[in-house]
């Protein structure tokens, strides 16, 4: 399961949904019952370690005759 956050455009009230990744249900704010809207924002990625960058690449082992 996956949580979403939503929004009602009546109230203005921010809310979490929990529900499956390819469920589309139609969600209602408990406040004043309003359809809520779904509210995207990007997620925080950090990537660490080897491989990431450009310049972390394996060396090449395929030799020229």
């Amino acid at each position: 399961m996956a949580r979403y956050d939503y929004r009602c455009p009546n109230c203005g009230r921010r809310f979490e949904v929990e529900h499956p990744m390819g469920e589309r249900p139609a969600v209602h704010c408990a406040s004043c019952g309003g359809k809520a809207q779904r509210v995207f924002s990007a997620s925080g990625i950090h990537f660490e370690g080897h491989g990431f960058y450009n310049t972390d690449q394996r060396a090449s082992t395929e030799t020229t005759t």
